[in-house]
């Protein structure tokens, strides 16, 4: 473990600043917008403005990591998206915070391409599922930590702005004074929709799907937390205990599903996490904070593994030569979804109430069970045999790095999968 982590051990650890900064981040502009009045609309267009940049940066990020190198790309775009906290905090104006919101998902998208890129060429083989699951496990657990930073000064005045700020400008420190070997600059991958949702659209709706439910739950739960509790603090302690619960459920689960089936799996996620959304809507704004934080626990760990078990679906019918494809193709359909998610959530909250959110999520997720569930009647799952490991599905879930690669398989299959 020691051998393969060493390589990336300042790649891991400016990864950890800057995720840190981008989960408080996450939290406080909200909060914030909800402090300062902002409309539920506007909060939403907001978050659907983030994963619209956030989508241009996977189509565009290839290029330019292959253009000037994994380095410099890092750094240009940690400056870029450690200057837009500080204009947020600056300029109180919702036009403005979702031109922000835009160039701050453009920037992460690039900086995820980088960082899962660069991981993906360190590792072999034999040791890539312990590497990017070290990997995952710093993602969730440094966004927790980011998201209780929130309790540290008070969300109206500019301190918080600015933690986020450093935290993102000094991420760029280890990796650009590390003495390992930096990756080779990649090719460009071209992503093939069609052909993705001939291979499985289960999974591809799934992962769609997954875009409306998690997008909407990023941009606006926090505003819910606050409409429930006038405590500050139940916003950090609400979208902490989502986040764990996410990371605590991804292994069993994936484990799950290599044993029981994806389709079943996802089946059981949708309908679990349509339960709990339903609990938090019955329960409404009078639901006490420990009441809260649990379910939301529960709700992280039935919503959050969808997404990788989906990927597992998809690639399980594909061939080898179109892993490439199909990883970034659903990278870029889970965006589209988490662009349109915050919209519809938002319009749902301002007609109805803030925990309208998880009506969404409900009503989303059962739709995904019904359509898995039809797609079963369609055709029979592959046999074990064939399956890949949730290990590797959990990786590809994970790295955007894929749209880098050189695409090898153009040709359109004729007839669908599951």
């Amino acid at each position: 473990m020691k051998s393969a982590l060493m390589p990336v051990a300042a790649l891991l650890l400016g990864v950890a600043l800057l995720l840190t900064g981008q989960g408080l981040q996450g939290t406080l502009l909200p909060v914030r917008a909800s402090l300062e009045s902002f409309s539920a609309l506007s909060i939403g267009v907001m978050g659907g403005a983030y994963f619209l940049g956030f989508t241009f940066g996977c189509l565009k990020g290839g290029d330019l990591v292959a253009k000037v190198g994994h380095v410099r790309v890092f750094a240009a775009m940690t400056a870029i998206a450690s200057a837009a906290p500080l204009l947020h905090g600056l300029i109180l104006e919702p036009i403005t915070w979702t031109a922000l919101r835009s160039l701050t998902g453009f920037c992460f998208a690039v900086l995820y391409i980088v960082i899962e890129s660069w991981l993906n060429e360190v590792s072999t083989n034999e040791n890539r599922g312990m590497v990017f699951s070290t990997y995952v496990m710093i993602t969730m657990s440094v966004f927790a930590i980011g998201q209780m930073m929130m309790l540290m000064y008070d969300p109206l005045e500019l301190y918080l702005f600015g933690i986020v700020a450093v935290l993102i400008s000094v991420a760029v420190v280890p990796v650009v004074l590390s003495t390992a070997p930096g990756p080779q600059q990649p090719h460009s991958a071209k992503v093939d929709l069609r052909r993705l949702f001939f291979i499985s659209p289960a999974g591809t709706v799934t992962c769609f799907c997954s875009g409306l439910a998690n997008g909407a739950f990023w941009s606006l739960a926090p505003a819910v937390a606050v409409a429930v509790s006038d405590d500050l603090s139940m916003a950090a302690w609400f979208m902490s205990a989502s986040v764990i619960g996410g990371a605590v459920s991804q292994w069993p689960v994936g484990w799950l599903s290599d044993r029981v089936g994806r389709r079943p799996m996802m089946i059981a996620c949708a309908i679990f996490s349509s339960l709990i959304a339903l609990l938090i809507v019955i329960g409404g704004e009078s639901t006490s904070m420990t009441t809260f934080a649990i379910l939301g626990f529960a709700w992280g760990a039935a919503a959050f593994p969808q997404y990788a078990i989906a990927v597992a679906n998809t690639n399980d019918h594909a061939e080898p030569s179109e892993y490439v494809m199909v990883s970034s193709g659903l990278l870029l359909v889970y965006g589209l979804g988490a662009i349109v998610g915050p919209l519809i959530a938002s319009v749902a909250m301002t007609y109805a109430s803030s925990t309208a959110l998880y009506l969404h999520t409900a009503v989303v997720h059962i739709l995904v069970a019904i359509y898995i569930g039809f797609r079963t009647t369609q055709r029979t799952a592959p046999p074990d045999a064939e399956h890949i490991d949730f290990s590797e599905s959990l990786v590809a879930a994970r790295t955007m790095s894929q749209v880098y690669e050189e695409e090898t398989h153009n040709e359109v299959a004729d007839e669908p999968a599951t």
